[in-house]
């Protein structure tokens, strides 16, 4: 961790990120999210499941990152979702989609100008509306990781809800 995350209290137990956000995966990324080419899912969760394996994450349970309403509507689809379902029929780990909501209509992370700002963004943004998370491992899944605020802001409710631990994973790290 860097000395800024270090300083700060973390609900998350740990994130991990395949690639860095630049070059081909950047472009497919901005593809995939923006562009409607929902075709990426497969392979982009093909090369998340390969990073899986090799690092020995388990979990009981995929939640990926939920969109506002809002956001659902102007996109057509969320992204988390389409590589948690793609990652659950590689791993055979199920996905629950219905496990956490956005409460709050934030403005997107990559636009803010700094982490004080993601982190006010993120305060109160998610809510657990289920209730067989007791002794779960989670593990939360998003396109690209910029701070790690949103993931942590999904594992406070989630750990609220009674899951023993909480990790994300994205399919890249913004440096």
């Amino acid at each position: 961790m860097c000395r800024r995350c270090q300083s700060q209290e973390w609900d998350i137990d740990g994130i991990r990120s395949v690639f860095q956000y630049e070059g081909a995966i950047r472009q497919a990324v901005i593809q995939f999210k923006y562009h409607n080419v929902k075709a990426l899912a497969e392979p982009l969760a093909r090369l998340m499941t390969s990073h899986l394996e090799i690092s020995a994450l388990n979990a009981d349970m995929l939640i990926p990152v939920p969109s506002h309403a809002h956001r659902l509507r102007e996109r057509g689809y969320n992204q988390a979702a389409l590589l948690a379902g793609k990652l659950s029929r590689l791993t055979s780990i199920p996905v629950n989609e219905r496990a956490l909501v956005r409460t709050k209509n934030t403005p997107q992370q990559a636009k803010t100008d700094s982490l004080d700002q993601r982190i006010e963004n993120m305060t109160g943004a998610f809510a657990c509306r289920s209730r067989d998370l007791c002794g779960k491992r989670i593990l939360l899944i998003d396109d690209v990781c910029t701070s790690g605020t949103t993931l942590n802001a999904c594992a406070a409710p989630l750990k609220a809800a009674g899951a023993a631990s909480v990790h994300g994973i994205t399919l890249a790290k913004e440096i």
